[in-house]
């Protein structure tokens, strides 16, 4: 963990400094601007860790506060830092090709009117993304199987993940994702990871939310990454307190046409091998795999039939999807594996770190399993 705030500081540092040289035109000339700016910019840079400092010593409200605050910033200069990542490739490629034809014209485009033009695209983008963030959608997969047995209404099944509930998300953020639960009247609801996130001491009041839900066929959620962050003690208790059954590494037997296998994030700890968890018998159950993370094991090829992730929220704010893509290429919705399986990625039905999203927008969603011919 401290290897890792090591590096996102000095990544999260890098990024400042490159949006500074991009608006340096704009600041340069003034005598405070400048300091103001980076002194403004080491604060939101220590803002995260200051965020924990203060949570840990129950300044809750504090923490709050500069949570909003500081990953909203986070938010901000990620769309700045793109943009003039951008501009900085154009000004390097001139220089280079000026280097080889001296000749070649400059057309430099770094200016105060490129950096105006800048800005003012990065506001209009922050003030869409935080609208975005709270455009809950539902999304509808319908799924047709051989082990539904025919003449039946079949299943639903309401996936929710990544809403990490925490300093930031609280009733306010789940109480409109719980009532739109109590809408779909799904048959079973899953939550595939992240529910929480950093310590969740101030999160029990929610638990009663969850409460409210209760599928004929139950609740059911795996651990995230977070989940471990959190602490993972009281991230189980509290899932258990909301209602769910947390399947740990094991297959839970749901009724005698649907199985659930839940498997452990690996974070902080050696991967479990889901072939392992998978190879019992089942009976010809249509079996729904809960993974946070999107990634297929080859090996477990034919023992389930629906996997369930989420973890990398598409990017949340574009760009990032490019980058989030390199590591997870399958993050975004349905996609057909071997021997007749899917795998279906969320989006996410929250946000971390910044409370935005742009092309990515949070989502619950409604599995309707059918008999084939349906």
């Amino acid at each position: 963990m401290r290897l890792f705030f090591i590096v996102f500081i000095l990544v999260y540092l890098s990024m400042h400094g490159v949006v500074f040289w991009g608006i340096h035109p704009l600041l340069k000339g003034h005598p405070a601007l400048p300091t103001l700016a980076w002194i403004w910019m080491g604060a939101m840079i220590l803002a995260p860790i200051s965020i924990r400092f203060l949570e840990r010593e129950g300044w809750q409200l504090t923490a709050r506060g500069l949570a909003w605050v500081g990953f909203s910033w986070m938010g901000i200069l990620f769309l700045a830092f793109s943009a003039f990542a951008l501009l900085g490739g154009w000004e390097l490629l001139v220089r280079l090709l000026r280097l080889v034809m001296p000749l070649f014209p400059s057309f430099s485009l770094h200016g105060a009117v490129s950096a105006t033009v800048i800005l003012l695209g990065v506001l209009a983008a922050s003030f869409y993304g935080f609208h975005e963030a709270t455009d809950l959608r539902v999304e509808r997969i319908r799924i047709t199987s051989g082990k539904i047995p025919p003449g039946s209404r079949g299943l639903t099944i309401a996936q929710v993940s990544d809403l990490h509930l925490g300093l930031i998300h609280r009733e306010e953020a789940l109480a409109p994702i719980t009532a739109r639960l109590r809408e779909l009247n799904p048959d079973m609801v899953v939550a595939t990871g992240d529910i929480v996130d950093a310590q969740i001491d101030h999160l029990e009041d929610l638990s009663s939310l969850w409460r409210n839900i209760d599928p004929p066929l139950g609740k059911f959620a795996v651990t995230g990454n977070h989940e471990y962050y959190a602490g993972l003690r009281q991230a189980l208790d509290y899932l258990k307190n909301s209602g769910f059954t947390v399947v740990h590494n094991r297959v839970e037997i749901v009724t005698d046409v649907l199985a659930v296998a839940g498997i452990d994030d690996p974070v902080g700890r050696p991967p479990v091998d889901e072939t392992d968890i998978l190879n019992v018998p089942l009976n010809g159950r249509f079996t729904v795999l809960l993974k946070h993370r999107p990634r297929f094991n080859k090996k477990a090829s034919g023992l389930f039939d629906l996997q369930l992730s989420g973890h990398a929220h598409r990017g949340q704010i574009f760009p990032f999807n490019f980058f989030t893509a390199l590591e997870y290429p399958m993050q975004d919705g349905l996609y057909q594996l071997p021997a007749g399986a899917f795998l279906y990625a969320s989006r996410g039905t929250g946000t971390w770190g910044p409370p935005m999203r742009i092309g990515s927008p949070p989502e619950i969603t409604l599995f309707e399993i059918v008999p084939i011919g349906d």
